[in-house]
């Protein structure tokens, strides 16, 4: 299954560390960035820290309908969905 990955940590986080082919959209930066978000044919997997930004933007996501989910940690998504 092809999934889009979408890191919603700060730029500075991301380059510390992130997931192979995920995109970085800080969580300030969802509600300008929606077109783009809105372009994605695929399912969308968002990722954080601990899952507390990703659950928030999971939620602003799905109330627009917008197919995504919360994956959590961006190192649980690493392990979950190295081969997708």
């Amino acid at each position: 299954m092809k999934i889009k990955i979408i890191d919603v940590r700060t730029p500075e986080e991301f380059m510390g560390g992130n997931v192979a082919g995920s995109v970085n959209i800080p969580l300030q930066e969802i509600e300008q960035r929606i077109q783009e978000i809105k372009a994605v044919d695929e399912p969308i997997i968002l990722c954080c820290a601990s899952g507390n930004r990703s659950g928030q933007a999971n939620a602003y996501l799905k109330s627009l309908g917008i197919n995504c989910e919360n994956g959590g940690s961006w190192t649980d998504v690493n392990h979950n969905y190295q081969n997708s």
